[in-house]
């Protein structure tokens, strides 16, 4: 299987949740056993030799491959999740997205200074809520992070949000 393969499966929704926005449904990649596979595989490959101890994912389609990614890691799963989900002390981050502002929350004492994290989400596009995630997990003073996509909409330059030592990846790429 290829990547063109994978980008091809990704269903395009016009005007979706807003008029103006090209939604990109990942759901259609979940649908077929070999594509989830090849997900699965990539994203293994990409991270195993990198000491990853937890894999944070962002609510909601960063829950979809961040649990099974952490699993093959040998890691652990942490949720960023919306305000009044997490039931124990949060900390939070308000940011701008590109069709509003909303608010994400990590527990207070969901990492360490010795975890290593793969912080993981299924869409770049203009950077906003990766960035709000990644502030809130460099808060916690965790040793290095790494960031990862599904997808990037390579045109909004979301990644040029994150620091140069920050390594940024996606595993299918458009340009909007």
């Amino acid at each position: 299987m290829s990547i063109e393969t994978l980008t091809s499966a990704v269903r395009n929704i016009p005007d979706f949740p807003i008029q103006g926005i090209q939604f990109k449904d990942i759901t259609t990649l979940f649908q077929s056993a070999d594509h989830l596979k090849e997900l699965s595989d990539l994203l293994y490959e990409k991270y195993k030799d990198r000491g990853i101890t937890m894999v944070v994912g962002i609510e909601s389609r960063g829950f979809f491959m961040g649990p099974a990614l952490a699993i093959r890691l040998g890691a652990g799963f942490i949720p960023i999740r919306k305000p009044g989900k997490l039931p124990y002390r949060v900390i939070e981050e308000t940011y701008t997205k590109e069709y509003g502002e909303d608010v994400i929350q990590i527990h207070e004492d969901a990492l360490t200074k010795d975890d290593v994290v793969l912080l993981h989400d299924d869409l770049l596009a203009t950077g906003g809520t990766m960035l709000a995630a990644y502030n809130l997990v460099r808060k916690l003073g965790v040793k290095k992070i790494y960031i990862n996509f599904l997808i990037e909409l390579e045109e909004l330059e979301g990644r040029a949000l994150f620091p140069d030592e920050v390594e940024v990846s996606s595993v299918i790429t458009f340009n909007v």
